[in-house]
């Protein structure tokens, strides 16, 4: 009896924890317009993309910055932005939604057709971008700020980094990406970058031959896969 009433109290212990944590998160979430997380800190270019040093990447190309405790800011990197390229629409899950780490959160769609993301972690949406509702193309001009995804509750912050891009591995990921994309038309590697080797705003666009479902989708880490 004792065992079961000592059990019973840490357990409504972690339940009140987890409530008042959540309450605070909700709490200070930003709101529709609020400023970008600063996140181009110790930033470099790898094959032309921009790739922030302090950001936390998952190998289907979506990003996580920590906000404060037990929030993190989530978005699509620079080369999926490139490779999403000219999108029409944008869907988010809805807040209070709770979502895993690798399922899919996010819908791109273009000419008919649909794409989607994965979440690079696990809890519950408190707050999304919903200016990408009125300005999808804001996810290619600034994927690194005001065109950020969703605010995330996580209620464990150590299992947050776990299965993502290892940050002395973040550099040769995105060459072998690169390397990979070019790979599937010889043609990419001269036409995916402006003027400084940086990318085009649409990175398919002069590809037609190339299937910009099945190509972004394969990137993503959502080809064959269940929501």
């Amino acid at each position: 009896m004792t065992v079961l009433l000592v059990l019973t109290t840490f357990f409504v212990f972690i339940v009140l924890d987890y409530a008042i944590n959540r309450r605070r998160a909700i709490a200070t979430a930003p709101s529709k317009s609020a400023p970008p997380v600063p996140v181009h800190t110790g930033a470099e270019y790898v094959e032309g993309f921009l790739v922030p040093g302090n950001l936390a990447y998952h190998n289907g190309h979506t990003w996580l910055l920590r906000e404060r405790k037990n929030v993190v800011r989530v978005g699509a990197d620079e080369f999926a932005a490139a490779l999403a390229g000219k999108i029409d629409r944008i869907d988010l899950p809805k807040p209070g939604y709770w979502i895993r780490q690798g399922q899919k959160i996010v819908a791109l769609f273009r000419n008919g057709e649909k794409v989607e993301m994965v979440s690079p972690t696990e809890g519950e949406v408190i707050a999304v971008n919903e200016d990408l509702g009125a300005d999808p193309g804001l996810l290619r001009r600034d994927p690194y700020g005001k065109g950020w995804l969703l605010s995330i509750h996580v209620p464990d912050e150590e299992s947050t980094g776990r299965n993502l891009v290892p940050k002395g591995l973040v550099r040769a990921w995105m060459t072998d990406t690169v390397s990979r994309l070019y790979g599937l038309q010889p043609r990419l590697a001269g036409g995916a970058a402006a003027d400084g080797g940086r990318p085009v705003d649409d990175i398919l666009a002069a590809l037609p031959e190339l299937s910009w479902r099945e190509t972004a989708s394969e990137f993503f880490l959502t080809t064959g896969k269940n929501g």
